[in-house]
């Protein structure tokens, strides 16, 4: 039988997860069960988060270009960028070089955010496609790695850059997969989907209110879903909007 994992959405800036057990002995095939959760919540943690670091890397990327299109060099401490204003499409292109200017993490790879020729990030509904080429993530405090292969889409909705946030109402942003391939450390390889809605408004700071946006089966508000390593069906909701502040080391 098909088993079915529910879990609350795991952002990069705000959620921890801890699981605790009565000290009474547990059957092995329970506590075989409960390592398959904890490990496939350390994934979940581990994409979504770096995830979410590209998507604010991009968008850094995607204002800058909006401003004033050229290369740049030191936008990313751990990348190279070049971008392709001329070409159709546009692209900007991240090379990543495997420093370790992030505590605890090395990046590996390449991902290309490209757009039709002349399309402006500021305008609603622009559209950029991200993709990420054998993207691989080491975390140095245990050595485990992923990588990431495939294609996102990272949606203006409303218009407007973060930048001139403070004189907005406020800028929506989408981020949504239709599968990325992820392979993990025991070589298995398994697909994610992704659909996430972010409202940024400005209150002393920038305010992300994140929520997701697919609804299956009866389950609502869901981020993240796709098969984890042990070959499991699952799904990621944020039951309540997930509120980030800036001004909370946002």
């Amino acid at each position: 039988m098909q088993k079915r994992m529910h879990f609350l959405w795991l952002f990069s800036l705000g959620l921890l997860i801890s699981f605790s057990a009565c000290k009474k002995e547990t059957p092995p095939a329970q506590q075989e069960e409960t390592s398959d959760i904890q490990v496939h919540a350390d994934d979940e943690l581990f994409v979504s988060s770096e995830i979410d670091r590209i998507f604010n890397d991009a968008n850094v990327l995607l204002e800058a270009n909006n401003v004033s299109p050229r290369n740049q060099e030191n936008t990313i401490c751990d990348a190279t960028v070049s971008v392709d204003i001329i070409s159709d499409p546009q692209t900007i292109t991240i090379s990543f070089n495997g420093g370790r200017c992030i505590t605890n993490l090395k990046r590996e790879g390449e991902i290309v955010l490209s757009a039709n020729k002349g399309m402006k990030w500021q305008n609603a509904g622009s559209s950029f496609k991200v993709r990420f080429n054998d993207f691989k993530l080491t975390r140095s405090s245990d050595n485990k790695s992923i990588t990431i292969n495939g294609d996102q889409t990272y949606t203006n909705l409303n218009g407007g850059l973060l930048s001139n946030l403070s004189s907005l109402e406020s800028v929506v942003h989408t981020v949504v997969s239709n599968g990325l391939s992820i392979t993990f450390p025991d070589g298995s390889k398994r697909t994610w989907q992704v659909s996430q809605k972010r409202v940024y408004t400005y209150d002393n700071g920038i305010v992300a209110t994140v929520t997701g946006m697919r609804t299956d089966n009866g389950d609502t508000q869901i981020a993240v879903w796709g098969t984890n390593r042990f070959g499991t069906n699952f799904t990621s909701s944020i039951t309540t909007p997930l509120v980030i502040r800036q001004d909370c080391n946002f």
